[in-house]
């Protein structure tokens, strides 16, 4: 049996951050972050759906345990960046520009390294409710 099945788990956590590039000066930032570069931070209650892509186990029927997927996610997303400051209380965005693109890369690399190299994965990452991103588009 050679047929894919996609699995999606969602999951949804709230934290803060402030876009800001430290090589710029604050006019810039401002211009091109707008009200993102707040100087005290804002949040989002970000929602995540995690695809696994995969063919099921002919003796399970499952593509991955759902309960598996769930903790992974809980251990890896949730309990790194669940009511935190990206950009203060993570080491992941210590360097790194805490966008809806760059979270959703970092939870994938994250996943990634957890998961049977044989599943496909794909983030879905909403930080409002009309403004989301993909990854691997």
């Amino acid at each position: 049996m050679n047929n894919k099945v996609a699995l999606f788990r969602k999951e949804h956590f709230n934290a803060a951050h402030r876009l800001h590039n430290p090589a710029w000066s604050d006019e810039k930032n401002k211009q091109v972050f707008g009200l993102c570069n707040n100087k005290n931070y804002h949040g989002h209650n970000y929602e995540l759906i995690v695809k696994v892509v995969g063919v099921p186990n002919p003796e399970t029927g499952y593509v991955l345990d759902i309960k598996i997927l769930s903790d992974l996610i809980e251990e890896e997303v949730i309990k790194r960046f669940d009511h935190k400051n990206l950009n203060l209380d993570t080491k992941e965005f210590e360097h790194l520009n805490p966008t809806a693109e760059n979270i959703a890369i970092v939870i994938y690399n994250l996943l990634r390294a957890r998961l049977d190299k044989d599943l496909e994965l794909k983030i879905k990452l909403y930080e409002t409710e009309r403004n989301f991103v993909e990854y691997p588009a």
